[in-house]
């Protein structure tokens, strides 16, 4: 990647102006001004949501984990020659890459959404034929992640922005290896509602962002601000303008430290450069939807969605919830409308929660 595009991107990122504490008022609503930064930039970052103690354990549990991982895709060993955890689900919890590659772009993929390949630098002589890119199913694997999942303040956010009525998306971790990390095509999330009638800026949800590390604009995730308001977008013309570079002249990187919380419209342009720093890059994502969005829509075998599906999926938020009210019992929990008269009790009963992310609603 060039320096100076590295440099600039990181200047146009602080000068937004889209960072900052979340505030709400006395009755959970955001505060008018982080909406509307929101909603012009397709981003914000909440900096310094999720108190140290907190992202302690996140970060100590996500490197338990990487431990006792597959060594690759086709491994039933973690790398210390121990049984490897996560093998026995319905669909594979452990995705991986090959080093710096592009796995996706210019691909059909997902619709083929990735519609132009990234720059693919040489992988080191010593790299592993693969590294490991993605984690599903965290909640199973990680308590920190299932209590941030009930965390009352983001859930509020959610609230504010899709409905009381608001339903789960997914789970995910992104991982980038420093020096060997993949990267991931410029791309819009969501492939069932662009051509509704009533699509929208906020038709395909959010996903909140927690990077367990610093970002550097090296191995961050890029966003072209504003994006999210513009339709179905045509990426390869995009690309071709700019002189057939990657480097888009209006993105920026998103800038995190550890312990805050980004929140990012799905449908804006984003993507992230194979990571060539020497810094790993993991962030904790999870998305939440409209309600009327997901009941419009279908999974991936065109199955519609209905009701009984949706309040299925919904009730991990009840169970995060309630596992959050067991570990913080001086904190004013959040009721999730949809589900209030529904008796959920966590009780660190962890197989409630084996493939549960089998329902996950991708719209």
């Amino acid at each position: 990647m060039d320096n100076a595009y590295l440099k600039q991107g990181e200047k146009r990122a602080f000068e937004l102006g889209n960072r900052g504490p979340i505030e709400l008022d006395h009755s959970g609503r955001l505060a008018p001004h982080i909406l509307d930064a929101y909603w012009k930039h397709s981003f914000y970052v909440f900096e310094g949501a999720i108190e140290a103690k907190e992202m302690h354990q996140l970060v100590t549990e996500f490197e338990d984990l990487l431990d006792r991982a597959p060594v690759n895709s086709e491994a039933i060993v973690d790398r210390h020659g121990r049984p490897a955890v996560g093998l026995d689900h319905k669909v594979p919890c452990f995705r991986f890459a090959k080093p710096l590659s592009d796995p996706h772009g210019g691909t059909d993929a997902i619709g083929g959404r990735y519609e132009v390949k990234m720059i693919e630098p040489d992988a080191p002589v010593d790299a592993p034929d693969e590294v490991l890119l993605q984690v599903h199913g965290t909640f199973y694997f990680m308590d920190s992640t299932l209590l941030l999942y009930g965390h009352p303040k983001l859930l509020a956010v959610a609230e504010q922005i899709n409905g009381p009525d608001f339903v789960p998306f997914t789970d995910t971790i992104w991982i980038k290896h420093g020096g060997l990390g993949a990267s991931v095509a410029w791309h819009q999330d969501g492939t069932t509602l662009w051509n509704d009638p009533d699509q929208d800026r906020g038709t395909h949800g959010f996903n909140f962002m927690v990077n367990l590390y610093a970002t550097n604009a090296e191995n961050a995730l890029w966003i072209v601000p504003g994006t999210h308001d513009s339709g179905k977008l045509d990426i390869k013309s995009r690309v071709t303008a700019n002189d057939n570079s990657i480097e888009l002249p209006d993105a920026v990187p998103m800038l995190c430290s550890p312990g805050d919380v980004a929140i990012c419209n799905r449908q804006m342009l984003h993507g992230s450069f194979a990571n060539t720093s020497a810094d790993m890059r993991a962030t904790f994502v999870f998305g939440f939807h409209r309600r009327a969005s997901v009941l419009k829509s279908h999974d991936f075998e065109n199955v519609p969605y209905d009701v009984a599906r949706v309040i299925d999926r919904s009730r991990v938020i009840k169970l995060a919830t309630a596992a959050r009210a067991d570990a913080f019992p001086d904190e004013k929990p959040y009721v999730y409308q949809p589900l209030v008269n529904e008796n959920i009790q966590w009780g660190s009963n962890r197989e409630q929660l084996r493939d549960y992310n089998t329902k996950d609603l991708f719209i």
